[in-house]
């Protein structure tokens, strides 16, 4: 992995902390963007933080640019951005929570996507990574704008594979079930914690995927559903 440069967008959140800090102990370069990073969220030479808002088509194609001047290159792309509302049947869900649900869970993705896929099919070996969900394939009652904005993020992920593979590049979404993170205990604080999926289980895969392991992995979804399943 020495040399490759990967760029993880939510990388101080509860998975993308323990994502960034995996691929730097594998010797990856790490560009780490979100809204607030710091410099000083990782103390290794190796990581680099980049401030950028990835819902809007300009802030993205600013953060590619930043990774391309600053390193020359980009490898890896490694989406962890999302963000979750329910509660409400269809009939009740109002038009916000739609766009909130396509913004953090869709757009982002795509935005990102377009402007860092030229860079990764140069690469010869580019890899894109997204984090879905289990509700993308598995969909309760309530949910509806979040299951189906996952579901979008999961075709986009392999059309990306489908168009991108004379180039080498693969790209593949992890589903995973409740993550044992933080902000998901505040949440729900009477769940049990041991059936949810570990953050480093995630990453452990992701790290797979973008070395010489995941290979022959191109579009695939792949379910990490924890003790839960």
């Amino acid at each position: 992995m020495n040399g490759k440069v990967a760029l993880i967008t939510g990388a101080n959140g509860g998975l993308g902390s323990q994502l960034t800090r995996a691929f730097l102990d594998a010797g990856r370069t790490v560009a780490g963007t979100s809204r607030n990073i710091k410099q000083t969220d990782f103390a290794h030479p190796a990581f680099t933080a980049i401030v950028s808002d990835i819902t809007t088509a300009r802030g993205t194609a600013e953060l590619i640019e930043q990774v391309m001047a600053r390193f020359g290159k980009l490898d890896v792309l490694v989406h962890t951005v999302g963000g979750f509302a329910g509660g409400q049947s269809v009939i009740d869900t109002n038009d916000a929570t739609i766009e909130q649900m396509l913004d953090v869970n869709f757009y982002s993705l795509f935005y990102v996507l377009r402007p860092a896929l030229p860079r990764l099919r140069a690469s010869g070996d580019g890899r894109v990574i997204a984090i879905g969900s289990r509700a993308a394939v598995d969909p309760g009652a309530g949910v509806a704008a979040y299951s189906a904005s996952k579901a979008a993020m999961v075709a986009l992920v392999r059309t990306v594979a489908l168009e991108n593979r004379d180039a080498g590049l693969r790209a593949n979404v992890i589903l995973p079930g409740t993550i044992d993170t933080p902000a998901n205990r505040k949440a729900m604080p009477k769940a049990d914690f041991s059936k949810w999926v570990q953050p480093a289980s995630i990453a452990s895969m992701i790290v797979w995927l973008a070395g010489d392991g995941g290979n022959d992995l191109n579009g695939a979804v792949i379910p990490i559903y924890g003790r839960d399943a």
